[in-house]
């Protein structure tokens, strides 16, 4: 039976396909492996972590490989860096042109994309009001997620009447 999860894995590697097919860009087959290895992942993962299971039969792959591979994925906008924590995490809709915002939740570490597009202009209006020349804009979050925020609530004893 396949999941939903590897539903969307399969659509990812399919537009990612595609995307790359319009730029005139190779989908090698490293760069693959390293998008299905994120798009499988229920968290972030941190590079090594990645490249130890990105070679051909779940084997560690070259480092220069796994991180040639992140660098081609992120600049097409098919995974993204979470600055705070240093890991990385499949894009929800590849080949967007919007700017995301990333809520990462303190408990399950589970990455949450958001589009932020009526938000970056204000900030770039901002920076360039300081003279500031913006290349590149993160907007990332930590908290928790409402599916821990319910559990959380869910498991909490009623106070004691006095």
């Amino acid at each position: 039976m396949v999941t939903s999860k590897e539903v969307q894995m399969q659509d990812l590697v399919r537009q990612a396909e595609a995307l790359c097919q319009r730029s005139g860009m190779a989908f090698t087959a490293p760069r693959r492996r390293v998008l299905e290895i994120l798009a499988a992942s229920e968290t972030p993962m941190k590079a090594y972590d990645l490249i130890s299971k990105a070679g051909e039969g779940g084997q560690a792959t070259k480092p220069p490989t796994g991180y040639r591979a992140l660098d081609f994925l992120c600049h097409l906008g098919l995974v993204h860096r979470i600055e705070q924590d240093a890991t990385f995490v499949a894009c929800n809709h590849a080949g967007h042109a919007q700017p995301v915002a990333l809520f990462v939740c303190n408990c399950c570490l589970k990455a949450t994309e958001v589009a932020y597009g009526e938000v970056s202009p204000i900030l770039e209006k901002a920076a360039a009001a300081k003279g500031f020349n913006l290349q590149r804009l993160v907007v990332e979050g930590r908290g928790q997620c409402q599916d821990c925020a319910m559990a959380a609530y869910a498991n909490q004893t009623p106070a004691q009447e006095k």
